[in-house]
């Protein structure tokens, strides 16, 4: 098995395409394919904020459910997102309302088609992956060691949200404990949720987040290479939104 672990989306779906045609695969129809199998696995969050959320979902359910060639893990956009197609009173806010925005363009046979994409890959999904064969954990905001094999609700909030402390930025962002120092496993765990400018690894993590949605690069985590692949954003940059550890 050989993987391409895939950066938060966030609807930026050009660049995507992008990424993928660097890494090697070829468009098949509405898909895309690695002429040496590599299994593309997205780490959550592929909508909001950007300019093609329905495009990224109708992409990856097609990949990931349709024709199963691709694996898929949410992320908190997903979760807040799946909450809203639920019905469930949220705030739309905080990149959702561009994907509602998107959604709503749409007449009712195509809402409905996007409604029933993204509830089936987000309900049919793991809430992280295990993939022994590369010693690759696939989690959206990373896992704790402890954590492994379990999927109650502190871990489903840690997988999701990430290591929140309660505490916040002045400018309203939570701020998070670096549970990546702590890391002693043998296994790689790759995850997102958080942009850097950079990929960052620590010990056996590698945060591949590296905020495509706010100007800088959509990234890819290679195994059992252990390399990184990345293509430059499209969007315009936003400095501020970037974390320094």
């Amino acid at each position: 098995m050989k993987l391409d672990v895939i950066g938060d989306v966030h609807g930026c779906i050009n660049e995507l395409i992008e990424l993928f045609q660097l890494l090697g695969y070829q468009k098949k129809g509405e898909i895309f394919i690695h002429p040496h199998n590599r299994l593309p696995v997205f780490v959550g969050d592929i909508t909001d904020r950007g300019p093609d959320s329905l495009g990224v979902i109708e992409l990856v359910y097609n990949m990931v459910m349709k024709h199963r060639v691709a694996r898929y893990v949410p992320g908190n956009h997903c979760n807040k997102l799946y909450r809203y197609f639920l019905g469930n009173n949220i705030q739309i806010q905080h990149g959702l309302e561009t994907t509602v925005d998107e959604y709503l363009s749409f007449n009712q046979r195509g809402q409905k088609m996007i409604k029933h994409q993204f509830m089936t890959l987000y309900e049919e999904s793991p809430l992280y992956l295990q993939l022994s064969e590369v010693n690759t954990i696939v989690a959206h905001a990373g896992i704790k060691e402890a954590y492994l094999g379990r999927t109650d609700k502190k871990v489903r909030s840690f997988v999701l949200y990430g290591d929140v402390t309660g505490a916040v930025h002045a400018d309203g962002r939570p701020i998070r404990g670096d549970w990546a120092q702590e890391y002693q496993g043998e296994n790689w765990i790759v995850y997102g949720h958080t942009p850097v400018l950079e990929p960052r690894i620590v010990n056996h993590t590698i945060n591949i987040d590296t905020g495509c949605v706010f100007g800088n690069k959509l990234t890819a985590f290679r195994m059992p290479e252990k390399e990184t692949v990345s293509v430059t954003s499209k969007q315009p940059f936003v400095s501020e939104k970037f974390t320094n550890f």
